[in-house]
């Protein structure tokens, strides 16, 4: 082989994408020395976005003071790309879960200090921001973010003020027009990988909110509040995003995104696939390394694995999935449908994930090094 594109998305709870890389990097230099090796670390949106794109095309990681999810400043950080025409804002970076600690109220928290980011990268003269959406602490809508960059928020009284989780239900009415001018022009992409409402029974609060702190009670306070918010952003500003798919990601802040930014939603994946020009890197590829934690029914939604393979197979590029556990009653024969070469566990023994995930760097390496010798020897 000359060349391989390394593109694996983490396996939650043992080892991180940059990781995974770096064993398949040695492995394939050890068999064939002087191949040219590609990484590309994948993060879904969440905590590491910014390194990954980073990591994978270079750039430069900026460093603001911005408002944490109680409203007390903090540094944070952004990621700019593409020579610096694409900043990568992740939300958990000022807006996420492990910044609470055990402080959890997403009746309180905000995503203010994400719009604050946004901004800040606006103010550079940007023309691209791609959000990464994942592991918030917040219930707000994105109003947070809004009102960082000028959006203003009214309840009944005419006051304005800046929503959070327990307040949305406030809202009367939003005002656009002092929405900061830096915004015009530039294009918003929010990676976002799941396809849950605002609000109801699969919405942002009663499917998230009890891992950010809410209580059953709260579960429906806020419910209704981002109901509500729902309903004044179809009333102000024209739009229904009440069946939006996604709209409830990041404690709906997926709708926000598209309604107070104009961004569009996409598979995080896609996302990636897009920013590093995947299709040209794959173009003169022997071979894709790609893989996940576990390989199951959801991994054909279009997530990191599919979303590599149906590239890939444009172009005819085998794929081999290197997985922490593959459930192959749930994948049948789909994923070889769409582009997937081969499939492979790394768990030599039939052990539980709390002994096995202990032993997954071994258990990788070893995987990977006997996939390597049968390429090796087959194409001799």
């Amino acid at each position: 082989m000359k060349k391989v594109v390394l593109i694996p998305d983490s396996f939650k709870g043992t080892l991180s994408s940059q990781q995974i890389c770096d064993i398949l990097r040695e492995k394939v230099q050890l068999h064939f020395p002087g191949c040219e090796t590609v990484s590309i670390p994948v993060a879904d949106g969440g905590e590491g976005s910014v390194d990954a794109f980073l990591t994978a095309l270079g750039g430069e990681k900026v460093w603001e003071t911005v408002k944490n999810p109680y409203f007390e400043d903090m540094r944070s950080f952004y990621g700019l790309i593409d020579n610096g025409k694409t900043a990568v804002v992740e939300m958990a970076s000022c807006a996420g879960l492990p910044l609470v600690e055990d402080r959890k109220d997403p009746c309180r928290t905000t995503t203010y200090g994400v719009g604050q980011l946004i901004l800040a990268a606006a103010a550079r003269g940007v023309s691209k921001i791609i959000v990464g959406l994942g592991g918030s602490s917040t219930n707000d809508g994105g109003c947070g973010a809004a009102a960082a960059v000028g959006v203003k928020f009214y309840n009944a009284e005419g006051e304005s003020f800046i929503p959070t989780g327990g307040t949305t239900g406030q809202i009367a009415s939003i005002d656009f027009s002092g929405r900061d001018k830096a915004l015009e022009g530039v294009e918003f992409v929010t990676m976002c990988d799941i396809d849950n409402p605002m609000y109801g029974p699969t919405g942002a609060a009663h499917i998230f909110g009890p891992q950010k702190g809410a209580d059953p009670e709260t579960v429906l306070f806020l419910d209704e509040g981002i109901k509500n918010l729902c309903q004044v952003i179809k009333k102000d500003l024209g739009q229904d995003l009440s069946q939006l798919p996604g709209g409830g990601a990041a404690g709906a802040m997926g709708a926000g995104m598209v309604a107070f930014f104009g961004s569009r939603l996409q598979m995080g994946i896609q996302t990636v696939l897009d920013t590093v020009g995947f299709d040209q890197v794959i173009s003169d590829a022997d071979m894709i390394f790609t893989g996940e934690g576990k390989m199951d029914s959801q991994s054909l939604r279009g997530k990191v694995v599919i979303g590599v393979a149906a590239r890939a197979k444009k172009q005819n590029v085998p794929v081999v999935v290197i997985a922490g556990g593959v459930d192959d009653a749930d994948i049948g024969g789909q994923a070889f449908d769409v582009g997937v070469t081969g499939v492979f566990s790394i768990n030599r023994l039939p052990q539980d994930f709390s002994v096995s995930r202990h032993n997954s760097v071994d258990n990788l390496a070893y995987t990977v090094d006997n996939i390597l010798r049968l390429i090796k020897c087959v194409s001799k």
